[in-house]
């Protein structure tokens, strides 16, 4: 994994803390990247002592702090970088004010740092984490056997019609404002479309998605009845850099291993550690939300193996004990 392709490159990666943001950070320090990293706040330990232990950090990690929400914050860290990875975006399920907490910094964040970009002359591509919830909603209602591939965009009315999930709606709305501004600014962007990250952590704090694995380990006696797409952290963060090393990628990368019902999960789970107190009754009495396909086609010119669902599930719930969220 570690080449020296970067050397002598400078990048920038925005909320250089999160759980994706990390590990495109840890691979980039590998391959001899110089990494800016913005965070909100650098001199908070427990944001930042994760990163500043990484292999390669002390020479080539560059903390910087940026808000989404401020124009021009991303400036003078864009200006010199070859290229930008926008990882940054809150990832909550329960808000309060989902325009204040998600729809905003979602969309206004992802307009700023490319406002930011337009402005810098070495920049050669931004890479945009996206996610599938902005690829999987339209009026198809997704059915047993459906194949979605990079043609599908999620519909916004579907949100506000079907399913009141502000955090798919951010996703959505933040990928079309800025595939508007790249036409019109002139910028080479691609985006990647994850389903749910799993696999080990390299931040001490608890993610969203993590927190849905460690939901079903808990001692909680029921599990969702839904089906998502699932993918490994490291493949996502390799499909990013990936997607800016190779200068043939362009447009939408859809990221999932396998679409599994959460029932599957359990099974899994029961499997792989029999003495978990694993969830073993779905929530509600309905028929099982059907399982369908997401197209590995173009992902695969990435040159993107897929870690097996099963290995990626062991790793969370290894990551999880080590972190000391569940004792066992």
């Amino acid at each position: 994994m570690s080449s020296n392709t970067g050397e002598g490159k400078v990048v920038c990666v925005s909320g250089g803390s999160g759980y994706i943001a990390s590990w495109i950070v840890k691979f980039l320090l590998q391959r001899r990247y110089t990494v800016r990293a913005t965070v909100r706040d650098p001199s908070n330990p427990k944001k930042v002592e994760h990163l500043l232990e990484l292999d390669g950090a002390n020479e080539r990690l560059q903390l910087f702090k940026a808000d989404l929400l401020e124009e021009g914050s991303f400036d003078s860290v864009v200006q010199g970088c070859d290229a930008v990875f926008h990882t940054a975006s809150p990832v909550i399920f329960n808000v309060n004010d989902p325009q204040v907490e998600l729809v905003e910094p979602a969309v206004k964040g992802t307009l700023n740092i490319l406002k930011s970009c337009a402005k810098s002359p070495s920049l050669k591509r931004v890479v945009l984490t996206s996610s599938l919830a902005a690829v999987l909603f339209n009026k198809e209602i997704l059915t047993a056997g459906a194949v979605v591939d990079e043609t599908w965009f999620s519909d916004p009315d579907f949100f506000t019609e079907h399913v009141w999930q502000p955090y798919l709606l951010s996703k959505t709305l933040a990928e079309n404002a800025a595939w508007k501004f790249v036409r019109e600014n002139n910028i080479d962007m691609v985006t990647i479309h994850p389903g749910l990250v799993i696999g080990p952590l390299l931040q001490p704090e608890l993610n969203a998605t993590s927190e849905l694995v460690l939901n079903l380990i808990n001692g909680t006696k029921t599990f969702p009845n839904a089906s998502y797409p699932w993918i490994n952290v490291e493949d996502v963060a390799n499909a990013h850099i990936h997607a800016y090393e190779i200068p043939s990628a362009s447009g939408r990368y859809c990221l999932s291993e396998t679409v599994l019902h959460y029932s599957d999960i359990v099974k899994i789970l029961k499997n792989q550690y029999p003495t978990l107190p694993v969830a073993d009754k779905c929530e509600d009495d309905e028929p099982y939300a059907p399982t369908y396909e997401i197209s590995k086609e173009k992902t695969k010119s990435l040159g993107i193996e897929f870690i097996p669902f099963e290995v990626s599930l062991r790793d969370i719930v290894e990551s999880l004990k080590e972190k000391r969220f569940i004792n066992f």
